[in-house]
């Protein structure tokens, strides 16, 4: 009796594993399907974000520039961040918010400043929102012909020195460049 009793359970057990075995093939189909539908995105790796920013810092340093750079991703969002001994506080906000403009536009914010001054219906992209600034040092970090992030300086004195600094950043990771040679 007991042998026959056992032989049931295990029957019973075997038949509900094979059922949930079923189940999940014939679901299976529709993971796949959802997971293709996905978007892919290319994401600039904290190990990159962190060779930019010291780059940027070491090339503002060598001209004695005391600045900040911050890295976001192609949200907008903080990746890393680091102000120079000595950096002025004003530095940390003005970095992030170039690289974030540069990032959302896509575009370097010394293109963006030298824009909205020749087309003045443009002006309003200033407003757009409070993490908007429109003054050179941010660069939108292109790889694989991906917008991956923005880069921004702060605290050079002159927006051409913010982007000398910033291509710095770009060319250590190789970056597409955004920022002509100098001459």
């Amino acid at each position: 009796m007991t042998r026959v009793h056992l032989h049931r359970k295990h029957s019973a057990t075997m038949a509900n594993q094979l059922m949930i075995a079923i189940a999940f093939v014939m679901l299976m189909p529709y993971t796949v399907l959802a997971a293709d539908e996905l978007p892919k995105e290319a994401v600039l790796p904290i190990g990159l974000a962190g060779k930019a920013i010291q780059a940027s810092l070491d090339a503002c340093n060598k001209d004695g520039y005391r600045v900040s750079v911050s890295i976001v991703d192609r949200a907008g969002v903080l990746r890393a961040m680091a102000r120079a001994d000595g950096a002025g506080p004003h530095t940390v906000d003005s970095s992030k918010k170039k690289a974030y403009t540069a990032s959302s536009l896509r575009r370097s914010t010394t293109d963006l400043a030298e824009l909205i001054n020749k087309v003045p219906t443009l002006q309003a992209l200033r407003e757009v929102n409070d993490q908007m600034l429109m003054l050179g040092g941010g660069l939108p970090i292109e790889i694989g012909g991906e917008i991956v992030g923005g880069i921004g300086v702060g605290g050079a004195p002159g927006a051409h020195l913010d982007d000398a600094c910033a291509q710095a950043g770009l060319d250590a990771i190789g970056a597409v460049p955004k920022v002509p040679a100098p001459k």
